[in-house]
């Protein structure tokens, strides 16, 4: 009996020898084809692909990720896709659940948690990441292309409804942030001129400016960053449109990252009455009123996060926020009001 569910690997590369093995060794008992489309490695990268049987296609870069993306969708063969970077592997503890998953789900999109860890160097801090569910997985063949010339995503046709994405458990561990990894190959810069032919057409998504915001603040430059993360809340605004949670996280981060507490207090109340369970929000609401001294309203926006805990895969999550960072901080706010307490003129 054919397998209906057979799983075609598609990924981009170029000159990633130091990490296409831990990704390719990750997922090599759970897909059935791998799919490479390298835009002009010079290293071992394609003699390393081969060890795992891939199909390799060279592709004449032309600037934009989703291009290349549906280049390798067109080679795919099996029923579904999953799509990785090289720096990024499956989890190794739970990879063998996927076949099994998508067998009993009829769905043509799922979700899968991705875990960004940050840091200076390899190996990672795993207690260092941000948690964000992502359409990794998608049923081949029903017309779904990427979109953008970077920061690329999967688009289904309009004639395709999908009220929810499923989600499954399946962790992708994340390296591409690490400082080292970044530095080595450049990619700040790559992406900020890729982001900037995108930002000069008239009719561009307001989602370009806030990719440039983050980029900039990835380099420190706080200034320009924060002036794009304004453009882009308000080009949302001005299209009658909410703008997205991650803008305000951005936000409140670049304004701490400057010690702007003052800037950041009390407008953090209006991006809480948009979002209310967003538990970095929350989080960052009990760093900007402890800063300022107000040790009891910061212990009960900690004491918040507490309750909203660190599961929540609409948003992009620090780990540690609804959970042991929390705790961290409400000791101290509670050593603060003990102390102001103690030292406070007896009646």
């Amino acid at each position: 009996m054919k397998d209906t569910n057979t799983i075609s690997l598609c990924m981009i590369v170029k000159n990633e020898e130091e990490s296409i093995d831990r990704c390719l060794n990750s997922v090599i008992d759970v897909v059935d084809e791998i799919i490479i489309v390298d835009t002009g490695s010079t290293d071992k990268t394609i003699e390393l692909c081969k060890n795992y049987n891939a199909n390799i296609y060279p592709y004449t870069w032309d600037n934009h990720f989703g291009n290349a993306r549906n280049y390798g969708l067109s080679q795919a063969t099996g029923d579904w896709i999953l799509w990785l970077d090289a720096d990024e592997e499956l989890d190794s503890s739970k990879k063998f659940n996927l076949k099994e998953f998508i067998t009993e789900k009829k769905d043509i999109f799922f979700l899968l948690p991705v875990l960004n860890y940050y840091g200076d160097n390899l190996p990672v801090n795993t207690n260092h990441f941000f948690s964000y569910y992502q359409p990794r997985l998608f049923q081949n063949n029903k017309g779904i292309q990427f979109v953008n010339r970077i920061h690329e995503t999967p688009q289904y046709p309009d004639e395709i409804s999908i009220d929810e994405y499923k989600k499954i458990p399946l962790p992708i561990h994340h390296y591409g942030y690490m400082k080292d990894v970044v530095t080595e190959k450049n990619k700040l810069q790559r992406n900020i001129e890729l982001l900037y032919m995108e930002y000069k057409k008239e009719e561009h998504s307001p989602w370009i400016e806030y990719h440039l915001a983050n980029e900039f603040y990835s380099k420190k430059n706080y200034t320009v960053a924060y002036e794009f993360v304004k453009q882009s809340i308000l080009q949302f605004l001005l299209q009658g449109l909410k703008p997205p949670a991650l803008l305000y996280r951005l936000k409140y981060a670049m304004l701490m990252e400057t010690n702007d507490f003052e800037g950041a207090w009390p407008n953090i109340e209006k991006a809480l009455l948009l979002y209310p369970d967003y538990v970095d929000l929350h989080f960052y609401k009990g760093i900007i009123l402890y800063e300022q001294k107000n040790y009891p309203e910061a212990l009960e926006a900690f004491e918040k996060c507490l309750e909203l805990g660190d599961d929540h895969p609409q948003y992009l999550v620090l780990k540690g926020v609804g959970s042991f960072q929390a705790t961290h901080y409400i000791e101290l706010c509670r050593a603060r009001i003990d102390e102001t307490n103690h030292n406070s003129p007896k009646q």
